[in-house]
């Protein structure tokens, strides 16, 4: 469903959209024009329609579903690219770590043998790795998107009414 549809279904101007959504009213005009909304966009809307992104970028079958398409293809690519760029993160960091902790270990044992000094870095950074492992993964659904969208609305609705 289009972002008009769901601001006509509230009976709302496009001007009182922007306002309850932070966005301009501008941005509002060009999505409903069938310009690409950004991800923080989309989020905004979600958020005051009350409704997932991605109800926000199904396809209409009444308007031009390449359009929509496209449009969910590039939002794809996107969180592909993300994604990616992420797991690349990872791999580096993990690959750093077996080659400069075994170096720091030697030079601890080589320069303060009565003291392990050693033992903090390589504890710290098998911690962070783990945390971004999780993070890249998604594993228990740890700030994932379900996560992200609910803090989303949660700090949108404290700001609606601190105004």
């Amino acid at each position: 469903m289009s972002v008009k549809k769901y601001r006509l279904e509230k009976g709302w101007s496009q001007e009182h959209l922007a306002e309850t959504s932070g966005l301009s009213t501008r941005t509002i005009q060009r999505i409903e024009q069938g310009q690409k909304a950004g991800l923080e966009s989309l989020k905004c809307l979600a958020a005051v329609f009350e409704v997932n992104i991605s109800d926000l970028i199904q396809e209409d079958p009444m308007n031009d579903s390449n359009g929509n398409q496209s449009a969910i293809d590039a939002r794809a690519e996107e969180e592909a690219l993300e994604y990616v760029a992420n797991l690349k993160g990872f791999h580096i960091s993990w690959m750093a770590y077996v080659i400069i902790i075994p170096a720091l270990y030697a030079l601890n044992v080589f320069i303060t043998p009565g003291y392990m000094w050693v033992y903090w870095p390589m504890a710290l950074w098998a911690f962070a790795i783990v945390i971004q492992g999780v993070i890249v993964f998604g594993l228990f659904g740890v700030l994932g998107g379900e996560w992200e969208q609910k803090h989303f609305e949660k700090r949108l609705n404290r700001n609606r009414w601190h105004k």
